[in-house]
């Protein structure tokens, strides 16, 4: 049935026409190009080398080289800013044919069958960013093109591999979250394929959520409230691909790099097979597309103890090495859109990204986060004593769907997107040893004006900065927000002056009560706001800090979570496998 954990082994584009580029069509007013002279000397040099061509026949000297040799470097960003434009242009362009075959691929599960009873939506801050949270589902549906894919018989469809991927608002930090698929759960109500609601309350593997109904379709929309109900973080949107999708998209990329601790046979991706088999896999590094791609990101046997917690890892770092391939090519239409059509082929969604122009915005959303600020974690986890399954670890799990709703990465760094501390030109001032004195009473007077301050957030307090601004501009002082400090850990505000700044720096700490004073090694007056200001005004109770929205900063994660977290450049033959055997 539908939801029962394996008992044995797992199981196992068109290309888009050239866009013509057009050429002079202005009815004979541009005159011809008389015969001889250096029109014919290029075109002849043209048909013999090509444009600027070599070999023996090729000139050696004149303009024409001596302005090839001099030609400059191109500029990188400026390439990169033209692919992405010619991207656009194409998919927009060249009679909407390829955007329509885009949006034809693409197929969108029923808004209907999405709980009514769902988490808050995350709120933006002052500059309109917010998180986004993603579902993506790998499903082992034996549907369609999959069957000869997959080498099982069972129908239906089953969630091969779930990941909670949290984009933060600030769009330069992401983490994903793999989920066990034999992690029980309770399930919530959910709508089957015949119109009707389950009850919900019970509990049961958590891919039984997307086998729920029986179709060879799945059921995104219950896997979506299940993670919902599991977490209480709200899914903004849903992606599935399934085999056929997934082994597509490797071809377009020209394969991805993966790396095995040890060879891998036949047997291993079949043990049914009872013998060892044909190599398929060889031991180290090796760039895999297609079947062995699939072969690659489901495997179980054959290494490690042979759980599906080693081939999360494994999934994990074919992720990482996957995104850090696209994100190396750039915005190569070549690379793109073929990589577009193979992906969209393959590909149910929620309602919010049912066209192409959605995934596209989407998409160009994301292309800011650097891969060393792309993590990868598993939900904390043990095995149970009564059978081979999965819980949760609490109050562990808690923990991390807290950090995830607060936009705290798993490393502690505030990443809510808050526009007035984003870092400057500079990482802000280092954090000095303290040398407290007593503040003298503010002079609110002219004088202030020709005082110049910095202010700086010292804490994971948004918009501190901002507010130790505005306090010290309405004591008349030219009070500049510099940024997020070096360190979110100032428990005390602290106020740094240079030299023959003394007197001006005990002015500005007599705004901030309890403020310390200390020497700096810059020019002028910096202030570095800590938690004592924070709960002056009201944005934050407690040494943590607070979110935006008023809710206490999670306590750090356990190392439950943190010890196997990847990072997206990683080693790819680093934590691939997990227990001993095989």
């Amino acid at each position: 049935m539908s939801g029962q954990r394996d008992k044995g082994p797992a199981r196992g584009g068109d290309t888009p026409g050239a866009v013509p580029t057009g050429g002079a069509e202005s009815g004979g007013t541009v005159p011809s190009p008389r015969a001889g002279g250096r029109a014919d000397a290029r075109r002849a040099a043209q048909a013999k080398g090509g444009r600027g061509g070599g070999g023996a026949d090729s000139g050696t000297g004149g303009r024409a080289a001596a302005r090839k040799n001099a030609k400059p470097k191109k500029n990188v960003k400026k390439i990169v800013a033209w692919s992405a434009a010619g991207v656009l242009v194409l998919i927009a362009g060249a009679g909407g044919a390829i955007y329509f075959k885009l949006n034809a691929n693409i197929k969108s599960f029923d808004a209907d069958a999405i709980a009514t009873d769902r988490p808050p939506e995350a709120k933006a801050d002052a500059d309109g960013n917010k998180p986004v949270n993603v579902l993506l589902i790998g499903s082992d549906s034996r549907g369609k093109n999959n069957a000869d894919l997959g080498g099982g018989e069972d129908g239906g469809a089953r969630s091969d591999t779930t990941i909670l991927l949290h984009v933060y608002a600030d769009h330069k930090h992401a983490v994903g979250i793999s989920i066990p698929r034999n992690t029980m759960v309770q399930m919530p109500s959910c709508k089957m394929p015949n119109g009707k609601w389950t009850k919900g309350g019970n509990t049961d593997l958590f891919n039984a959520a997307f086998s729920a109904g029986g179709s060879d379709d799945g059921n995104p929309a219950c896997t979506q409230n299940t993670v919902e109900k599991m977490t209480g973080i709200r899914v903004d949107h849903t992606m599935v691909v399934d085999f056929n999708g997934f082994s597509s998209m490797t071809k377009a990329v020209n394969g991805v790099d993966i790396c095995l601790p040890q060879a891998i046979y036949e047997g291993d991706i079949n043990p049914n097979l009872h013998k060892k088999g044909a190599l398929v896999l060889p031991q180290g590094k090796q760039t895999v597309d297609g079947q062995k791609a699939l072969d690659y990101v489901r495997l179980r046997h054959g290494i490690g103890d042979g759980s599906d917690i080693g081939r999360m890892k494994r999934q994990q770092a074919f992720m990482s090495s996957l995104v850090g391939k696209i994100k190396k090519e750039g915005m190569n239409p070549t690379t793109l859109l073929p990589l577009a059509d193979a992906a969209t082929k393959s590909l149910t969604v929620d309602p919010g990204l049912d066209s192409a122009d959605k995934l596209l915005s989407f998409g160009l959303s994301l292309k800011n986060i650097d891969m060393h600020d792309l993590k990868f974690v598993t939900a904390p986890w043990r095995y149970r004593t009564q059978d081979s399954n999965i819980d949760l670890i609490q109050p562990d799990a808690n923990k991390l769907w807290e950090t995830l709703k607060a936009d705290q990465t798993i490393d502690g760094q505030n990443a809510t997107g808050q526009q007035p501390d984003a870092p400057g030109s500079g990482t802000g001032p280092a954090a000095p040893p303290p040398a407290p004195t007593t503040p003298a009473a503010p002079a609110a007077d002219a004088a202030n004006a020709s005082i110049k301050v910095a202010v700086y957030n010292g804490t994971v307090v948004n918009g501190l900065a901002g507010k130790g601004t505005e306090q010290l501009k309405a004591a008349k002082f030219a009070a500049t927000t510099g940024g997020q400090a070096a360190s979110t850990k100032y428990k005390t505000t602290t106020v740094e002056y240079g030299t023959g700044q003394k007197a001006n720096a005990e002015k500005v700490a007599a705004l901030f009560p309890g403020a310390e004073l200390a020497p700096g090694g810059a020019r002028g007056i910096a202030v570095i706001v800590g938690q004592d200001f924070a709960a002056t005004t009201g944005l934050a109770t407690g040494t943590p800090g607070t979110t935006p929205g008023g809710q206490t900063a999670p306590q750090p994660l356990p190392t439950t979570v943190t010890n196997d977290a990847r990072s997206g450049d990683d080693d790819i033959c680093a934590n691939t496998t997990y227990g001993s055997g095989g």
